[in-house]
């Protein structure tokens, strides 16, 4: 199936993003809601996968996602279609303190459960694994289910399990999570590689062998401008925001969003409060330190772990985010990547804690409405909720064909690019 059945709208000059005046905020959510009927989200990273394994050890008997989960979880199904959701990359995330062969068998597992998930509803999911395939879930009706790795310790290291997990099904790699590798720097650690080393360079250029998308969120400054100078195929920020606006180091820098338009990337604007409302960030790190205080995980979402968020909201209330704070956002990375390098990657069942009416997957209308309050035209919403993404992924599987003609699968390791490494856990 191709693109026909979602036509891109005509091209329209992209005004600035401006109030339309007196328009009631429910004919906005209902012109929103319209709009998604035509160019449904693709939403880059939910982190449901996560959730199941520490709530209910993946077992959908024990949590029906048919049955409303809003007591518990961001997503079931039902508030899927409510939010006019058409494509979710699910992450197959595990911690990075996951080490080794652990972190391959954990990923196993994820991958194993995404799969039983579209199995169990196949009237409302469909596994994608390529652009066309999400286009043939959407005129079915149904919600196209991809695979994003989140983080490299995934792989070990090893390019043949990089390639073992696309087949798969994976179709992106953020290349770290909130750890360095021996191969990549993190944005959220200190500086050891100084971005990519020879071996990481070596993992783009498989994954663009192999048509995977080569996702930088979470990566430092340095690993995502060497993945810009080393990726021959559009790179992908699946769950962002915007450095500029909010300073916070899992954000993206205005000189890499402005690269984004030579390389036909896609930078996905995140949810996650920290992230996106200035205020939110030296709140959340007294939370993290409370939580660690009470033998918690400072990213456990459990029943229990969530009871603690909340005994410390009550002592010490938590500033709230908004889709006007996630529109904030979005008008900055128009502006300097341009409309078709943007997207949205909201990091549900990911968070603790959400914007405001974005609650959970039925709020992505809020956003869409804040944006047509600012003035946003069709054609572009169409782009920031569909077309930017399907057509990444189409770029990456184009370079890949292209790619397999002439290079073969790497046999390289990290022993001989970058040197002997050190032997025990946190080596990968």
């Amino acid at each position: 199936m191709t693109s026909e059945l979602i036509p891109e709208p005509t091209p329209e000059p992209t005004p600035a993003p401006a109030a339309t005046g007196a328009e009631p905020a429910a004919a906005l959510v209902d012109r929103a809601r319209a709009l998604l009927r035509e160019a449904p989200v693709v939403d880059g990273h939910n982190d449901l996968p996560w959730a199941m394994r520490a709530q209910a050890g993946y077992d959908l008997d024990a949590v029906d996602l048919a049955a409303d989960q809003s007591m518990r979880l961001h997503t079931d199904l039902a508030r899927l279609e409510a939010g006019g959701v058409g494509a979710q990359f699910w992450s197959v995330y595990v911690r990075s303190d996951f080490a080794g062969d652990r972190a391959v068998s954990a990923t196993l597992e994820q991958i194993d459960f995404v799969r039983a998930l579209t199995d169990r509803y196949p009237d409302r999911l469909r596994l994608a694994l390529t652009a066309d395939d999400m286009e043939a879930a959407r005129a079915e009706g149904r919600i196209a289910s991809l695979m994003g790795a989140e983080g490299g310790h995934s792989i070990n290291s090893s390019l043949a399990t990089l390639r073992a997990l696309h087949r798969l099904g994976v179709r992106y790699l953020t290349l770290t999570h909130n750890d360095n590798l021996p191969w990549a720097d993190s944005a959220t650690d200190k500086p050891r590689s100084g971005g990519l080393t020879r071996f990481g360079e070596e993992v783009v250029r498989e994954m663009n062998r192999l048509g995977m998308l080569v996702d930088l969120s979470h990566v430092a400054d340095t690993t995502m401008r060497d993945a810009l100078r080393v990726s021959e195929a559009p790179v992908l920020f699946s769950h962002s925001s915007s450095r500029a606006v909010c300073d916070h180091p899992r954000n993206i820098p205005d000189d890499v969003l402005a690269a984004l338009p030579a390389n036909g990337g896609v930078a996905m604007v995140t949810f996650v409060p920290k992230f996106v409302l200035p205020a939110a960030i030296e709140w959340t790190l007294a939370a993290d330190e409370n939580m660690r205080a009470h033998g918690f995980h400072a990213l456990e979402t459990t029943p229990a772990a969530m009871d603690c968020q909340r005994a410390f909201e009550v002592t010490r209330p938590r500033p709230e985010a908004t889709p006007a704070t996630v529109a904030d956002h979005l008008d900055h990375m128009r502006e300097v990547a341009g409309v078709d390098h943007i997207g949205i990657g909201g990091d549900f069942d990911g968070t603790a804690f959400v914007p405001a009416g974005l609650d959970d997957v039925s709020g992505y209308p809020n956003l869409i409405a804040e944006l047509l309050h600012r003035g946003w035209s069709r054609a572009d919403l169409a782009k920031l909720t569909w077309h930017n993404a399907v057509r990444v992924l189409r770029a990456a599987e184009d370079v890949a064909r292209d790619l397999q003609r002439t290079r073969r699968p790497s046999l390289a390791t990290i022993e001989q690019l970058d040197g002997e490494q050190p032997d025990g856990p946190g080596t990968d």
